[in-house]
């Protein structure tokens, strides 16, 4: 199965193994839930997936790679007790809690999430010294006298051997205690999981054309060449940092991560093209709605490749619009609760310091979400700007201490509040802007083409603009899509945006 599907399966296990009879107990024993195994070839995204599986089931997440233990760490280490049996006393060995066990129980000291995942990567690479007492852990849930705690489900992960010299197949009695899944590599669940992360564009237009060299594992004569999907997405950070610093993108710096020498070469050559038609489509000026007559005609004439990378520079733009808009909207939302039991108050004649009282609240509880979300490993990057953009808001208002009725007689923290709400708006405007002239210019330049079909899909499956068209909306979107309809939580979040005035 392919990474998408992998993630579905794991999240749908961890559910049911989670899942409580009305006693409060766990429907399967944890000594009945078979820890699941992934195994696939190296690069394609095991360890992201469960990152996100906790993420998006709010639980709590801890992740080790079994190469880095001895027996000593993950079993514990020896001490000399004594122990009295009958009427006699002995002395007998005992063992420190394992580093892994201990982790667990950290991390639940920290989040106060008792429930999690614990993923052990590369787990068929154990030494032969730890092989047995994993295999007990594997079954039994325990290291030595120490258990994992109820609640935390263990997913394990490991490469097939022709991949990796250090791996050690597992047995049958091995296998038989644990669910097995076979991930392999697979272009259209990676595509889009890039575009939701906004991945480089270049590297999606390359792609889209030359499909077989999204996963590469050849022999060369300078020994193995591979190209993995981790690759892909470390160059594609590593491009945007570059271009941002005015460092150069060239085949020294692309070899690092593509470590194939044709390939690197090939997306070498193609990433030249790409800056090229960034710069002779003047893609600013199609997004404004002031491209040239020439620059249709140019479009028009050009070959399939071609078009193809300039419809990637230009979603990849709008995209990038369309995500900033939505962390605002997240923002705003987040502050609309608390603003409008402010403007409350002020109707209701309350001492500021009352007023102030909330706010400080508010912050407070902002402050320590941010902080569990990072301790649980469930923070995204979009997820943190938004809260840290409350933040600052709540700060800003605080550090003016003006209690003052503001304009209309509103509370100066209400007044900010709604110059908040206009400037989102006003966002909304411009990148639905950019994304109606982004739809006229593909319609126009390749009449009768696939391009406008293929825009449609990318801007539906893109997570970012198909949750901006959903809040916002856009016309030319429901026109070039024709009868797809708005998903219901598309509708709910543009009634929310709708009452954000207060």
């Amino acid at each position: 199965m392919n990474i998408a599907s992998a993630k579905q399966v794991i999240k749908d296990t961890v559910r049911v193994y989670l899942k409580k009879d009305e006693y409060g107990d766990y429907c399967i024993p944890t000594v009945r839930q078979r820890p699941i195994f992934m195994l696939g070839a190296p690069g394609i995204g095991k360890t992201a997936i469960m990152e996100q599986i906790a993420s998006e089931m709010g639980i709590a997440f801890v992740s080790y790679s079994m190469t880095h233990h001895t027996r000593q760490s993950a079993l514990g280490l020896p001490y000399i007790t004594t122990r009295k049996f009958g009427d006699s006393e002995y002395s007998i060995t005992e063992y420190t809690m394992s580093e892994i066990i201990a982790s667990v129980y950290e991390a639940i000291d920290k989040t106060e999430v008792k429930e999690g995942i614990l993923f052990l990567d590369e787990i068929n690479c154990v030494s032969e010294t730890l092989g047995p007492s994993m295999l007990q852990f594997l079954q039994y849930k325990t290291f030595g006298r120490h258990s994992l705690p109820d609640g935390w489900v263990i997913v394990t992960a490991g490469n097939p051997p022709e991949y990796n010299r250090s791996v050690r197949e597992f047995d049958v009695a091995t296998l038989d205690r644990m669910k097995v899944i076979t991930v392999e590599p697979d272009l259209k669940a990676w595509m889009d999981y890039a575009r939701e992360k906004n991945l480089h564009g270049a590297i999606l237009a390359y792609l889209d054309v030359k499909k077989e060299d999204f996963y590469v594992m050849e022999m060369s004569q300078d020994g193995r060449a591979y190209v993995t999907a981790r690759g892909w997405e470390d160059l594609s950070e590593m491009m945007k940092l570059s271009e941002e610093e005015k460092i150069t993108v060239d085949e020294t710096l692309i070899s690092q991560y593509l470590r194939s020498e044709r390939v690197a070469k090939d997306f070498a050559a193609y990433y030249d093209l790409y800056i090229k038609y960034k710069t002779d489509y003047h893609i600013a000026e199609i997004l404004e709605g002031k491209a040239p007559e020439s620059i249709y005609e140019k479009m028009s004439n050009a070959g399939f490749d071609e078009r193809l990378s300039v419809l990637s520079m230009l979603t990849e733009s709008v995209s990038g619009d369309m995500k900033e808009t939505l962390v605002y909207a997240e923002a705003v939302q987040m502050l609309t609760p608390v603003m409008k039991a402010v403007k409350n108050m002020t109707e209701k004649n309350e001492d500021d310091a009352v007023v102030q009282g909330v706010i400080r609240k508010a912050l407070e509880t902002r402050t320590v979400d941010l902080k569990n979300l990072q301790e649980r490993g469930n923070l995204t990057r979009h997820r943190k700007r938004s809260i840290l953009r409350v933040i600052d808001f709540y700060n800003d208002y605080l550090k003016a201490e003006n209690g003052a009725p503001g304009e209309n007689g509103l509370h100066p923290a209400v007044s900010a509040y709604n110059a908040e709400v206009g400037r989102l708006k006003e966002n909304a405007m411009k990148s639905s802007y950019r994304l109606s002239n982004l739809i006229s210019f593909v319609r126009k330049a390749c009449e009768g083409g696939n391009e406008p079909m293929i825009l449609a899909t990318r801007l539906t499956s893109d997570t970012w603009s198909s949750r901006f068209i959903g809040t916002f909306g856009n016309e030319d979107y429901e026109k070039l899509a024709g009868d797809m309809e708005i998903s219901e939580r598309g509708l709910e979040l543009r009634e929310q945006i709708a009452k954000f005035d207060i």
